[in-house]
């Protein structure tokens, strides 16, 4: 089956690391965390949930575990920056995708990515795949590497 424009942006990024991660589209929603756990048939935390995040006009981007809630004005303290929710524009004019479907790569623009230490408590985790329908699983050790993002406490 051939994948949506935004998946295959995706999955062609994800193919250049030389690991074999496969995106793949479902009929289920996979927009919230819930949704998407039982979608994918894991466990809610194992669930990369990409919140996109401002810092004025900058972009940022938080990878957090299906269940957890950010903690704003620790991660602000943390990165040393104020941060604020972005709207839905903005976060489809900074990373190229609706909300609901934000993958942790293959970004509009250049992002600062943060990542929930409690995803690497989990050998594997599944995160959006550029639509609300797709999802791709990987090694929870190996988001840093495809990410450069750096790993912090976010609750």
């Amino acid at each position: 089956m051939q994948l949506s424009k935004n998946s295959q942006k995706v999955q062609d990024y994800l193919n250049t690391f030389g690991l074999t991660l496969e995106v793949v589209e479902l009929a289920e929603s996979t927009r919230t965390a819930q949704e998407a756990a039982s979608a994918a048939g894991c466990e809610v935390g194992q669930i990369v949930k990409s919140l996109v995040f401002r810092s004025g006009e900058e972009a940022l981007l938080f990878l957090v575990s299906g269940r957890n809630q950010l903690d704003t004005h620790k991660v602000s303290q943390a990165i040393g920056k104020p941060i604020t929710k972005a709207d839905a524009d903005f976060a489809k004019e900074k990373t190229g995708y609706a909300i609901g479907g934000v993958p942790p790569v293959a970004h509009a623009t250049q992002i600062e990515i943060f990542i929930d230490k409690d995803l690497l408590g989990y050998e594997e985790v599944w995160a959006a795949a550029g639509t609300p329908h797709a999802v791709f699983r990987l090694k929870s050790n190996d988001l840093p590497r495809l990410t450069g993002g750096k790993v912090i406490e976010v609750c």
